[in-house]
């Protein structure tokens, strides 16, 4: 039995994927996700874990958790972040993977090349 190919995805779905991978687009968040990837954090041992500001802490949590990648509860006064579902953790370890395997290529090419 054939595979199904998937439906194209409605243009506010393809809006939706688009805000997730922007959420993801930038170094300091991707740190974030990292560091919350072994588990719940507060943004202060967030903060600690990254080097970020507790203030730039929390606006990038926020940014990741308005795009659905991150939940949120409260513990007193504390607010701690988790990872919605390894989904994201999947796709980082994708792309991680892809990276190095360029760096690899790229500097088996350099190192492969005859010396003038």
């Amino acid at each position: 039995m054939r595979k199904r190919k998937p439906q194209p995805l409605s243009s506010s779905m393809l809006e939706a994927v688009a805000v997730q991978f922007r959420a993801l687009s930038e170094p300091a968040r991707l740190r974030l996700m990292e560091a919350l990837f072994d588990g719940e954090h507060s943004v202060q041992e967030l903060a600690e874990a990254t080097g970020l500001s507790p203030a730039n802490t929390s606006k990038h949590l926020g940014t990741l958790a308005a795009a659905g990648l991150l939940v949120r509860r409260k513990d007193g006064v504390r607010v701690l972040y988790a990872v919605v579902d390894d989904t994201p953790r999947q796709l980082c370890d994708l792309m991680c993977a892809r990276v190095r395997q360029n760096a690899q290529d790229a500097l088996h090419r350099v190192s492969s090349r005859p010396e003038a």
